[in-house]
């Protein structure tokens, strides 16, 4: 079996990855049987032809969202020739078929029920990553060291995730709002939970604690209970953040877009990815700071061809942008998570992650440790998970402590990205390395 067939029919079909990710819209009954989702991304980057909308319908197709600021549109078309009509247009620079994406499954998870007890109680004893990255909450004592702007600003960190449990009594004073991008789904609430594990480990102020415990998180749900979403609706969601003039993005989510894929052509992959770059470039340019996962398959990212394996063509981590964060996992001891992936220009900072304790054997099971593992919120209490998405938050939270300490709206995310390595303690390798990138964060360190 090669590397990407197995990698399709294995790692991807774990976990909430339960559909193919690189697979176009399903198919909802007999009468709908050819319709497809497709997305068709213009030359002009930040409107929309006037015409757009009659392009679209010659060719077959129907406008089903339109992302003006990016100046691409959503389609849904029965159409078996839709992509070959669309694309004699001399004002369409991509059109493909959509992809899905799926929150970044954890790596490892493992169920949580503490006894009544007190304030900050579970952080005291449980939550090591936290610790790792505060230093013991040294870094709660200095400027904007909690989250709270020397300014008296909101510093507000979006989720693009299952949304958040806005109940929980460690996160309901620090959520500042929720908006949902999933159909059928209006509510912002969270019924998968790793939304509400993400949230927790940015601001939590309870039981558990935060990186930033006075920081505000806001719910961009863009996944149902189950299943993933469309890359039209997370970019949607990710501009929407922009537009609220949120300070930091965290996206522990992704795939993998796949440039050989014998389903499609690669010319018809190509508008995805394009659609993503357009969004977070659109991001940046309003002033946010946009954190990602690295991923939890335990690959080499760097190499487009490698990690297509024995198959042709190039693969590539979803979503990627060199202007954001990507954050790969660590342990409680430093180490490289067993799970993470890595790889030389793809991963920017290590983040504490989780892992299962220097006895576990991945290969047999053998020696799980679960205090390993990071402790956060989940909708109704609390539980332990492991992956890159346990990883992200942490460094998005670190960079809205960054924003605290200087002023919301003061520094520029490449400025945010520079203090976020700069400050990081260096690992593995003398400098760089493809495993931790910069180094470990540390709060104190970069608010230092």
């Amino acid at each position: 079996m090669t590397l990407k067939k197995g990698f399709m029919a294995g790692v991807l079909s774990t976990a909430l990855c339960a559909s193919a990710v690189f697979g176009g819209a399903a198919a909802t009954g007999s009468a709908q049987a050819t319709e497809k989702s497709y997305l068709v991304v213009f030359k002009n980057e930040n409107t929309l032809p006037s015409d757009y909308q009659e392009l679209i319908e010659k060719a077959g197709g129907k406008v089903s969202d339109k992302l003006e600021k990016v100046g691409a549109v959503e389609v849904s078309s029965a159409n078996p020739d839709f992509l070959t009509a669309i694309k004699k247009s001399s004002s369409v620079q991509d059109a493909g078929v959509q992809k899905k994406l799926y929150p970044e499954s954890p790596a490892v998870e493992a169920a949580f029920t503490p006894e009544a007890d007190a304030s900050a109680d579970l952080y005291n004893s449980l939550q090591w990553d936290i610790k790792q990255v505060t230093n013991n909450g040294e870094s709660w004592t200095l400027p904007g060291g909690t989250g709270k702007s020397v300014d008296g600003n909101d510093i507000v960190v979006g989720v693009i995730d299952t949304g958040i449990d806005y109940t929980h009594p460690d996160l309901k004073e620090n959520y500042a709002y929720g908006k949902s991008f999933v159909p059928g789904y209006p509510d912002a609430m969270d019924q998968n939970s790793h939304g509400t594990h993400v949230a927790g480990s940015i601001a939590a102020k309870g039981r558990t604690m935060g990186v930033g415990p006075d920081l505000k998180v806001a719910a961009y749900r863009v996944f149902g209970p189950t299943g993933g979403a469309e890359t039209a609706h997370i970019a949607e969601a990710l501009m929407t953040a922009a537009d609220d003039n949120v300070d930091v993005v965290n996206m522990s989510l992704g795939g993998y877009d796949w440039f050989q894929n014998p389903d499609y052509a690669t010319k018809d992959t190509v508008a995805d990815v394009r659609l993503f770059n357009r969004a977070i470039q659109y991001a940046i340019k309003k002033g946010v700071t946009v954190v990602g996962s690295a991923g939890n398959n335990a690959l080499d990212i760097s190499s487009p061809g490698k990690l297509s394996g024995d198959d042709n063509g190039a693969t590539h981590r979803s979503p990627s942008s060199q202007s954001m964060i990507r954050v790969s996992a660590g342990g409680q001891l430093k180490n490289l998570a067993f799970y993470s992936n890595y790889g030389v220009g793809k991963i920017d900072v290590i983040a504490p992650g989780g892992d299962l304790g220097p006895n576990y054997d991945p290969a047999t099971g053998a020696g799980r440790d679960n205090t390993y593992l990071c402790l956060s919120t989940v909708p109704g209490g609390y539980g332990y998970k492991a992956g890159t998405s346990m990883a992200a938050p942490k460094a998005a939270a670190l960079a809205g402590v960054i924003i605290a300490q200087h002023g919301k709206d003061k520094l520029s995310p490449s400025q945010v990205k520079h203090i976020v390595q700069s400050s990081s303690e260096d690992l593995f390798k003398n400098g760089y390395d493809g495993e931790a990138g910069h180094g470990l964060i540390n709060a104190v360190n970069a608010l230092k």
